[in-house]
């Protein structure tokens, strides 16, 4: 379907939703079965509809730095990696179309520490069930939903390497594990989860909710190509819809919403369109002649990131020539006593990844792999902040990583790169290696690791928390529990910005979750009905 097709010359509808990504094309396909309802999807990217090089989860890393990317530049870092670009999806489907698909269940613990950080009604007891309406999922166990439209499905244990690494893992106290299985992995290892299909099709949420019902239903537009400038209001504070470039760029239209426009655009340009349209730093918005609609400090605050390290090896044997997607194994691990989660992930990539490291003069290969220690509660936060008014430039991206006051990103970075090293050092695994590329021989000491961690980590590109729901009366967090936009009437956010911290797992299943209960609120029917429906996930 051509974008033309995709498109009409409506100018009204019921709901606005900016970006079509991991949240809107959820929200979009569940807003869209009351017939009763309109709405207008827009994008800024193009389709993904019959495009093999967004569906073949296999290609993935290709998508990195092309055409479908923002490949947003971070500010420099006082210790962290200036060179360090943040990949955004720039077509249907948001990042859903471009990650790895690595599927994990909402944490509990997370969602409750989102309730008892001022937002109610986010606990694991209202929002775990919508996981049964999002998944279709056949791992054994009673809390599964088996008939939603996310195929969500173990990687198949097809790599001799991965095996070594799981071995290699389990004789350090990190056993075996299945994730998804009804409880937190707090010391272990497994293969991932994946949302994808049998053949390999990734499941994202474009392809899962929207390209089943495109065309079957008249209520629904989804416009791509169409980036959005500004959201618009009326003289009540009401938001009344929203401007957009076209997509041949000979100049602006306007939708408008009846109801509520919803912004979907992300953790980077959900802040950057609010602050655009008046809602954010009165102080920052002032620089750019900007007129302040509402004053509010959290817009482009709090952002919470999973920062990943790089321990690399050559591998003595052939690696795997074919994947489901080249990150088929996670490890979980606590680095001290009585946390209720892990706070160290890894990734297993078995692949090169010398994203990071060439650049320092670090050794690379041809047939290699690798573990990703990250660190999975950072306390470490940065900002979102304008370049300039012009909706065209890209937002000025500053992590802060590893400034934390208290030391805590980069002690439990460290522990993740020394029990990497551990890790390979153990029978099962040392056969795999030639030799170690980065951190190498040469870094030894923990100054020497920290060293090599601040010029060469990478982020697992899960920006978060820049635009967060909390108590109404929290003047840092900027949308209410109901995910409204405070200050203003008509609008609101769901997307990963909205979240009042990260996960300690890849968050994107969350977003979709997040979005699955954003459509109930709009149609006032969070709340009771669905928990008794599917009550056993709440045990997770």
């Amino acid at each position: 379907m051509t974008e033309s097709e995709l498109r009409s010359t409506a100018l009204e509808f019921d709901y606005v939703i900016a970006g079509g990504g991991s949240a809107g094309c959820v929200l979009a396909a569940r807003l869209s079965e009351d017939p009763s309802v309109t709405v207008c999807l827009l994008e800024a990217g193009p389709s993904d509809v019959g495009d093999r090089a967004i569906l073949e989860l296999s290609q993935w890393m290709h998508l990195l730095d092309s055409g479908y990317d923002w490949d947003y530049p971070v500010e420099p870092q006082e210790r962290g990696n200036s060179f360090m670009r943040h990949a955004r999806a720039k077509v249907l489907g948001g990042c859903s179309s471009h990650n790895s698909c690595i599927a994990f269940w909402p944490p509990a613990e997370v969602l409750d520490d989102w309730e008892a950080m001022g937002a109610s009604g986010w606990g694991a007891r209202d929002i775990l069930p919508y996981v049964g309406r999002l998944e279709n999922n056949d791992a054994p166990g009673d809390g599964h939903g088996r008939s939603g439209p996310v195929r969500l499905r173990d990687v198949p244990p097809n790599d001799p390497c991965g095996h070594a690494v799981l071995d290699a893992a389990a004789a350090v106290g990190l056993p075996t594990v299945a994730f998804n299985r009804g409880g937190t992995v707090l010391n272990g290892a497994g293969w991932f989860q994946i949302n994808a299909s049998e053949d390999g099709t990734r499941m994202s949420s474009s392809h899962a909710y929207l390209h089943p019902i495109l065309g079957t239903r008249p209520n629904l537009e989804v416009r791509t190509g169409c980036w959005v400038s500004e959201i618009l209001f009326d003289e009540q504070q009401t938001a009344t819809g929203v401007r957009y470039q076209r997509p041949d760029l000979t100049g602006y239209d306007t939708v408008s919403a009846r109801r509520e426009v919803i912004v979907t655009a992300g953790a980077i340009d959900t802040p950057k369109l609010l602050m655009l349209s008046g809602i954010g730093p009165a102080e920052h918005l002032a620089e750019f002649g900007i007129p302040v609609r509402v004053d509010s400090p959290g817009v482009g605050a709090n952002l919470d990131d999973h920062v990943e390290g790089l321990v690399f090896w050559e591998a003595s044997r052939p690696m795997v020539t074919e994947s489901t997607q080249w990150w088929e194994i996670g490890l979980f691990a606590t680095t001290e006593e009585g946390l209720n989660h892990p706070d160290l992930m890894m990734h297993y990539g078995s692949v090169p990844f010398d994203m990071n490291t060439l650049r320092w003069g670090y050794p690379t290969t041809d047939n290699g792999f690798c573990l990703t220690p990250n660190v999975t509660q950072g306390r470490s936060r940065g900002t979102v902040r304008l370049r300039s008014r012009d909706f065209r430039d890209r937002a000025k991206v500053d992590p802060r990583y590893f400034t934390d006051s208290d030391g805590h990103d980069d002690r439990v970075m460290l522990s993740g790169v020394k029990l990497a090293r551990t890790i390979a050092e153990q029978k099962a695994l040392r056969g795999w290696i030639a030799r170690e590329l980065a951190p190498g021989p040469d870094a030894v000491t923990d100054d020497e690791i920290l060293d090599y961690i601040h010029k060469t980590h990478n982020t697992v590109y899960h920006p978060a928390g820049t635009a967060r729901m909390g108590g109404v009366d929290d003047p840092m967090a900027v949308l209410d529990p109901e995910l409204r936009v405070k200050g203003v009437r008509g609008l609101r956010v769901v997307d990963a910005s909205a979240m009042p911290k990260l996960p300690h797992v890849n968050p994107n299943i969350t977003v979709m979750t997040m979005a699955e209960r954003c459509a109930d609120l709009l149609r006032g029917r969070a709340g009771a009905g669905l928990r008794s429906a599917v009550s056993t996930l709440s045990e997770v």
